[in-house]
């Protein structure tokens, strides 16, 4: 018997598997790194959201809006973003894609009513929310508010912005 047309089998089903690997892994690859692009998105976004409230930079309608209820937010103060995680919430099936909402844990030194920190809130999760609609191309897809964001295989929201005691 002559044995020279097993070692080319033998090396046709090698390459075989690894292409399939490489395949199965491309997808999961593809997932993470559209969570990469996702959070690299929330955190800058988050971060340019503090940024214009701590700068008291709003549009006009928020700012006529401040000026009659909220005028301490008129003037410039520090906003510090501690941390921005996300968690999945599993298969939305109203969308056809995974759930991820985001988190942010910020802080003050000034002294802010609750109704003033949810406005500071709103304004650090709208930019979020922006940037990551802006990041994946998606803004005609959602609404005025950037809420839901999506992607190729996520929508995003946002939860209420979690205040840390400075």
């Amino acid at each position: 018997m002559d044995d020279n047309g097993q070692i080319s089998a033998e090396f046709l089903f090698l390459f075989g598997v690894l292409i399939l690997l490489v395949m199965l892994s491309i997808v999961f690859v593809a997932n993470e790194n559209e969570l990469n692009i996702a959070m690299a998105a929330a955190r800058n976004g988050a971060i340019e959201g503090s940024e214009s409230s701590s700068s008291a930079i709003y549009p006009k309608d928020t700012f006529t809006v401040y000026s009659n209820s909220k005028t301490s937010l008129l003037f410039p103060y520090s906003v510090e973003i501690v941390n921005v995680s996300y968690a999945e919430l599993g298969y939305d099936s109203n969308y056809e894609k995974m759930w991820i909402r985001f988190m942010v844990y910020a802080k003050t030194s000034e002294r802010f009513d609750d109704s003033e920190l949810v406005s500071i809130g709103d304004r650090i999760n709208y930019n979020l929310r922006k940037s990551l609609a802006i990041s994946f191309n998606t803004t005609p897809s959602t609404n005025k508010l950037y809420n839901p964001v999506f992607s190729s295989h996520y929508v995003y929201t946002t939860a209420n912005v979690k205040w840390i005691q400075g």
